[in-house]
C-alpha cells in the first residue's frame, strides 16, 4: 500500500507548509484514532522543545478527544520514553511531536503501537486512507478526556536505570551532558545525577528555537571543548528528541555510533548476552566490521535507516545494531533507539572493565571514509551505467580487501552519493574523486 504523507520516520516537514499544519494534525489524529483505537483507548502524547510543539499538541489533542480517545500529555520527553511508556499503559499508543535532529523550523509526528514499536507500513497506509474522511466529532457523552502526565518522566527514568546491573552507580565520575536544548533536557541530567555522577549540563536551556542549534549530537564541538576544559571523564550528546547518541572521550575526541556499537557488542559478548549478528548499515565504517570479525562477532549491513536495521535484527535474531549517526538499538533493553539507555550501556562497560572510553574504543581502528555528493542533471541508477561501474571496478582493484565502495542515489534530490573507504586517506580521496568524475560524466 502506497503512502503519501508517512516517510521513513512518521510525517515530517516545514512548519506552516503541508502537511505540518494545524488542520492536517487534527485530521491525522482523528484518522489514527479510527485505525489504532476504534473502540476507544489512550493516546500518550510527548514532544520535544520546538515552539511549534504547542500548536501540534493542541491540534492532536482536539482530534483525539473528538474521536473518543483519552489523552495523556507528558510534555517534553525523549521519543524512546514514549515508546517505553506506550507498553506500560493499558490500551495505549504513543504519539511524538518532533523532527529529531532537524532545525526548529521543522516538525513531525510519529506513532508507536501498544508494544512500543513503530507502526507497520500497512497501518500507516490505513491511517492515510482515513484522512480523506476529515476530522470526526462525537457527541459529548462519547468524547475522550485529557490529563497531564508529568509523573511519567519518573517512570521512564526508573526504566533507564533498570537497564544496567543492580547497584550500578557513577560516583566519582564527572560527566558533561549536552541535551541539544531538546526533549531530554530534564530527564537526562537527573538520571545521571541520581546515579551519583558529578554533572555539568550544557544544551539544557531550551527556548523553543535553539533545539539542535550548535549543540547536541550533530554539533558536538562545544561538548568537546567543555569535556577537555573541565577535566571530565567523558561527554554525552543527545539529539533533539533523545534517540541518537554521540560520546566524547576525556581527550575531547568524538566517539560515533560505529564505535559505540563496537563497545556495546563487546560488552554483551563478554557477559555472554550477545545473540545473533551485530547489524549496521551500508555506511557503517569498515573498521567496525573488521574489529568485530577479529572478536568472532558476525556483522551484517542493512539499508540506511533505523527501521531497516531493526528489521534485519528481527530477521536474524540479533539484539545490537545501529547507525554511524548514533542511533543505537539494544533490543535486549529497549524497543527503539534510546540515547540515554545506550549511554548507560557504555558507562556500565567502563565501570565493569575499569577502562576509560578512549581505551574501550582503541581496539577499533576507523578507516578513512570519503563521502562525495555529486549533483546530477537527472536522477538515475549509477549501477546501470557501464562507465561508472568500470570506475568502481578500477577503484576496487586498487583497494583490494582493505577498502569498500558504496554508490547510492538520493531518494529526495538529484544527487548520487559516492562513499569510498580505504586504509590510506590520500588514496581514498583520490578514488572517491575518480568515481565522482565518472558519475558527473554520465549525467
Amino acid at each position: 500500500m502506497s503512502r503519501k504523507y508517512f516517510g521513513t520516520d512518521g510525517v515530517r516537514g516545514r512548519v506552516g507548509e503541508p502537511p505540518m499544519t494545524v488542520d492536517f494534525a487534527m485530521r491525522l489524529a482523528s484518522a489514527a484514532a479510527r485505525v489504532l483505537a476504534p473502540q476507544g483507548g489512550t493516546a500518550l502524547i510527548g514532544k520535544d522543545t520546538r515552539v511549534s510543539g504547542y500548536l501540534f499538541e493542541s491540534a492532536l489533542e482536539a482530534g483525539f478527544v473528538a474521536a473518543g480517545v483519552d489523552v495523556l500529555l507528558t510534555g517534553p520527553l525523549p521519543t524512546p520514553a514514549i515508546a517505553f511508556l506506550s507498553k506500560q499503559i493499558p490500551r495505549a499508543f504513543g504519539v511524538v511531536i518532533s523532527a529529531s535532529h532537524n532545525p526548529y523550523g521543522d516538525n513531525g509526528i510519529k506513532f508507536f503501537d501498544s508494544d512500543g514499536g513503530k507502526l507497520s507500513d500497512e497501518l500507516e497506509a490505513r491511517i492515510e486512507a482515513e484522512l480523506e474522511q476529515g476530522a470526526l466529532t462525537l457527541t459529548s457523552d462519547r468524547l475522550g478526556r485529557v490529563r497531564r502526565a508529568d509523573h511519567l518522566r519518573d517512570e521512564y527514568q526508573k526504566y533507564c536505570a533498570s537497564t544496567v546491573p543492580e547497584g550500578f552507580d557513577l560516583s566519582g565520575m564527572k560527566i558533561v551532558i549536552d541535551c541539544a536544548n531538546g526533549a531530554g533536557y530534564k530527564v537526562g541530567p537527573r538520571l545521571l545525577a541520581d546515579l551519583g555522577a558529578d554533572i555539568i549540563p550544557i544544551g539544557c536551556s531550551p527556548n523553543g528555537r535553539n533545539i539542535n542549534d550548535g549543540c547536541g549530537s550533530t554539533a558536538p564541538g562545544l561538548l568537546q571543548l567543555t569535556v577537555a576544559g573541565v577535566g571530565a571523564h567523558l561527554g554525552i550528546a543527545l539529539d533533539g528528541d533523545g534517540d541518537r547518541l554521540v560520546l566524547v572521550d576525556h581527550l575531547g575526541r568524538v566517539v560515533d555510533g560505529d564505535q559505540l556499537l563496537y563497545v556495546i557488542a563487546r560488552a554483551r559478548q563478554e557477559t555472554g548476552e550477545l545473540t545473533g549478528p551485530v547489524v549496521g548499515t551500508v555506511m557503517s565504517n569498515l573498521g567496525l566490521e573488521l574489529a568485530l570479525r577479529e572478536r568472532g562477532i558476525e556483522f551484517r549491513r542493512a539499508k540506511v535507516g533505523d527501521r531497516y536495521v531493526l528489521s534485519m535484527l528481527r530477521e536474524t535474531g540479533g539484539i545490537i545494531g545501529g547507525e554511524t549517526s548514533g542511533h543505537i538499538l539494544c533490543l535486549d533493553r529497549s524497543t527503539t533507539g534510546d540515547a540515554l539507555v545506550s549511554a548507560l550501556q557504555v558507562l556500565a562497560q567502563m565501570r565493569r572493565s575499569g577502562r576509560s572510553l578512549a581505551q574501550l574504543v582503541a581496539d577499533m581502528r576507523k578507516f578513512p571514509q570519503v563521502l562525495l555528493n555529486v549533483k546530477v542533471a537527472r536522477r538515475f541508477d549509477p549501477q546501470t551505467v557501464p562507465a561508472v561501474m568500470a570506475a568502481v571496478a578500477d577503484v576496487e582493484r586498487q583497494l583490494g580487501d582493505s577498502g569498500r565502495v558504496v554508490l547510492r542515489a538520493s531518494g529526495t534530490e538529484p544527487v548520487i552519493r559516492v562513499m569510498v573507504e580505504g586504509r590510506d586517506e590520500a588514496q581514498t580521496q583520490a578514488c572517491a574523486e575518480l568515481i565522482a568524475r565518472a558519475v558527473e560524466a554520465a549525467s
